[in-house]
């Protein structure tokens, strides 16, 4: 065994899944994008870049497959110079050659004999800075990488390039303990639908709390075995799930993307209108989301009357102490967005029923242990196979079922510097395509 061997871990169930699903036509990565009032200096980005993300391992390795898995192994080449680099945007350098720019970044998978992640950054012609940053998702969810990049931000201008002190993260040998428990959770779930294996999953709280519960104390689960038949109906709603309505939304998905984003709004603002109404940021995100797809079908000339499509939400299912910790622990439910509906108020309100009907359900749960059944398929069925959440696609030249990506993020309303520089504006993209395909893993309910 080599030394590069040695210090390999097994990459998590889940996070082998997104690992996977990687497509030409839609990339695993998440994007985001920071606007900086004022220039920034590229060789302290690169030194604070450096020694911040060393708590952080999975910034030093590899992504490699094999037969026997998946697995991280550190890059013995790293160098900070290929992660971090600076770009020169066409004139004007304005914010349409700025959108450009990353929808073309957004179009390139990342480089798979390195780390997978990138920064880049940009000077604008009003004489700011802007910071690309792309990572895919078999590193981390949305919510743990908005950790990373508040790493990167301090509160004072004059800040040191460590930032404050963090304490490292631990790496063993060859598998850490906590991916080995993840497949050893995956394990119970993949076994004859017992109710020991159905109470694994998890039913509001901590996931791997109630798991190390039930290990304690295996009496335990007649308080979940009431739960069994919500849980398998859910299964069976997913893989049963009818296709939502025809617009021009369907087709295959291409390798050429468009990013677009609109004039910042301030969040306070936006929490304020939600207390009025009695509705969440989330709720009026995605009816802002579902009136913005009428509007470009009424624009386009088609009829939007009675027309719903279906976005995965992302369901934030980690604990309040695990924000930190990478990889992926989210899951997703599918909500029918009411774009037929033409009042605001009338499609907003509508948006929050179907959300708090979602909200009592076990989908979030249940598609998360999906996407660890896939990262445990062995190889040659997890990538000839489709997903249940994608209901049966009929080969890659169709997708009767459209899914429109939603981000669930949270938001942040106090100013931060970087390297001095405050950020202006701060964009988080998922790399979904709206006609989504989140892979090609099938799951079918029989």
């Amino acid at each position: 065994m080599t030394s590069r061997e040695r210090v390999r871990e097994r990459i998590a169930s889940v996070d082998t899944a997104w690992l996977r699903m990687d497509r030409p036509s839609n990339l695993m990565q998440i994007i985001g994008v920071m606007i900086f009032a004022g220039r920034l200096d590229h060789q302290r980005l690169k030194r604070t870049v450096a020694k911040r993300l060393q708590r952080y391992a999975r910034f030093h390795q590899i992504a490699e497959q094999n037969s026997e898995g998946a697995w991280w192994v550190d890059d013995d080449d790293f160098d900070i110079d290929t992660h971090v680099r600076q770009s020169l945007l066409p004139s004007p350098c304005g914010k349409r050659e700025l959108e450009k720019f990353v929808a073309e970044l957004a179009s390139e998978p990342l480089n798979p004999s390195r780390p997978r992640w990138e920064y880049q950054l940009v000077e604008t012609a009003e004489g700011d800075s802007a910071l690309v940053i792309r990572i895919h998702h078999a590193i981390a969810d949305g919510i743990a990488l908005i950790g990373v990049l508040n790493s990167l931000t301090d509160e004072s201008a004059d800040a040191p390039e460590e930032g404050a002190p963090k304490s490292p993260a631990r790496r063993d040998s060859l598998v850490d303990d906590e991916t080995d428990e993840d497949d050893n959770f995956w394990n119970s779930i993949a076994e004859p639908i017992t109710d020991l294996a159905l109470a694994s999953i998890r039913i509001g709280g901590n996931l791997w709390g109630q798991y190390q519960g039930l290990r304690k104390d295996p009496g335990s689960i007649r308080d979940y075995a009431s739960v069994a038949g919500s849980l398998a109906n859910e299964v069976k709603k997913l893989a049963l799930m009818p296709n939502d309505s025809a617009t021009r939304f369907k087709g295959k998905p291409g390798t050429v993307k468009r990013v677009a984003w609109s004039e910042s709004i301030p969040l306070p603002q936006v929490k304020a209108v939600g207390r009025v109404l009695g509705c969440s940021v989330n709720d009026m995100l995605l009816s802002a989301v579902a009136g913005a797809l009428r509007a470009y079908l009424l624009e386009k000339g088609d009829v939007a009357t009675d027309t719903e499509i279906r976005a995965l939400v992302p369901v934030n299912l980690r604990s309040t102490d695990s924000s930190e910790k990478l990889g992926n622990h989210f899951g997703l439910v599918a909500l029918e967005l009411p774009v037929g509906i033409e009042n605001p108020l009338t499609r907003l309100y509508a948006t929050r029923e179907r959300m708090q009907a979602l909200k009592g359900s076990y989908q979030a749960p249940v598609t998360y242990s999906l996407l660890g059944l896939v990262g445990m398929a062995p190889v040659f069925a997890a990538t000839g196979t489709r997903p249940a959440v994608q209901q049966s696609h009929r080969g890659d030249d169709q997708c009767p079922g459209t899914a429109a990506g939603a981000l669930h993020g949270r938001g942040q309303t106090k100013a931060a510097d970087v390297l001095g520089a405050t950020v202006r504006q701060h964009r988080h993209r998922r790399q979904y395509s709206l006609v989504q395909r989140s892979g090609t893993v099938r799951v079918d309910y029989r």
